[in-house]
């Protein structure tokens, strides 16, 4: 089938491509506005196949909406083009709304439009896949709570509360016009291609330099971690074999608090480049205590019975296994980082950009 995957330049988005593209016979339309966090380095392994190709489109912009699907003519979109930084929806709330509600709504129109005009089968057999997050939830109370399908929203932040509205909008036009439609909600991923603002990359590209590795309050909020190559096969068996109508939680079993994963990584680190900057005992000693971050949720954790009982999705790694594979990537690949850092990647990116850029 011919997949469209909006924000296919982020960080998950490029997974799943890759993913794709290496393990099935699917065709892959990218469309990414290409915001700070969408890069098409994260694509070059791909970007040569005949089988993927990219619009660099905003979701706001319905007449290129129009365009995308008419000429393109997708089985089914994957949702994934999301502002989802928290830190940056504190310091301004405006883009979230604009990219995650109306952004969403503006596809949700042009796809209804494709899809009620598409012939009998192709119009049965199509659906509209909106990738979501565990934030929406809120925080859990007890040590043994879990987020599950049922879970009552109670988002804390503005990412958190633009995305709950997104979901609402999807199954708002599920309800309303029977736009078949699928959602997702997962944890914190984590893996090669992460942009270094996030927590794992940040810690380790700090460390190498000998710089604080900064933790909100004492470290003891607790995420459930998610590698993201795991991340990419759930979601492809979510549009391949989920049933339209229901929403599915995708977790990594992997609960962990901040604190220890800042010193796991400085562990790995330790073990993996001993040869540290001048002056720098133990990567540990970098560590360093911030002020925490307004209404910053405690514990997130994910319930992935449903994924794993209906649709036979596990994760494949542990946090254990994920996050060496990780630092390992990171180590081997200290130029995609420097690129990112420095913002050559935003300067060069549409003039170097892979087969298929308009």
């Amino acid at each position: 089938m011919k997949l469209l995957i909006t924000g296919g330049a982020g960080f998950i988005g490029s997974a799943v491509i890759r993913h794709i593209i290496a393990n099935t016979r699917d065709e892959v339309v990218n469309l990414d506005k290409l915001t700070y966090a969408g890069n098409l380095e994260s694509l070059a392994e791909v970007s040569g196949s005949e089988r993927y190709s990219f619009e660099h489109v905003d979701i706001c912009n319905r007449a290129e909406l129009d365009r995308v699907l008419t000429q393109h003519q997708p089985d089914a979109i994957m949702h994934l083009a999301a502002e989802s930084h928290v830190d940056r929806s504190i310091d301004g709330p405006a883009d979230f709304i604009e990219t995650n509600i109306v952004g969403t709504y503006t596809l949700l129109e042009a796809v209804r439009q494709y899809w009620q005009a598409l012939e009998a089968q192709r119009r049965q057999n199509f659906c509209f896949h909106h990738i979501s997050t565990d934030e929406v939830y809120g925080d859990l109370d007890g040590p043994e709570n879990l987020f599950t399908e049922q879970t009552p929203y109670a988002p804390s932040s503005p990412y958190s509360a633009s995305k709950a509205s997104s979901d609402h909008l999807v199954r708002a036009w599920h309800r309303t016009y029977g736009l078949p439609v699928l959602v997702t909600n997962c944890s914190n991923n984590y893996g090669p291609y992460h942009f270094p603002e996030k927590l794992i990359p940040l810690v380790i590209l700090n460390a190498l330099e000998g710089k604080p590795l900064p933790v909100y309050g004492k470290g003891e909020q607790i995420r459930d971690w998610l590698y993201v190559e795991d991340h990419a096969v759930a979601l492809y068996t979510v549009v391949t074999d989920g049933k339209i109508g229901e929403t599915y939680n995708i977790g990594g079993h992997s609960e962990k608090r901040n604190i220890d994963v800042v010193q796991a990584i400085c562990s790995l680190l330790e073990e993996l480049v001993p040869e540290k900057v001048a002056g720098l005992a133990n990567y540990r000693d970098l560590i360093t205590f911030v002020t925490d971050r307004p209404g910053h949720d405690l514990r997130y954790a994910i319930d992935a019975g449903k994924i794993q009982k209906e649709l036979g999705w596990a994760p494949a790694e542990t946090f254990e296994s994920g996050l060496r594979k990780t630092v390992q990537w990171y180590l081997d690949n200290l130029e995609w980082c420097k690129r990112v850092q420095d913002g050559s990647y935003q300067r060069e990116r549409l003039g170097a950009g892979p087969a298929g850029v308009r």
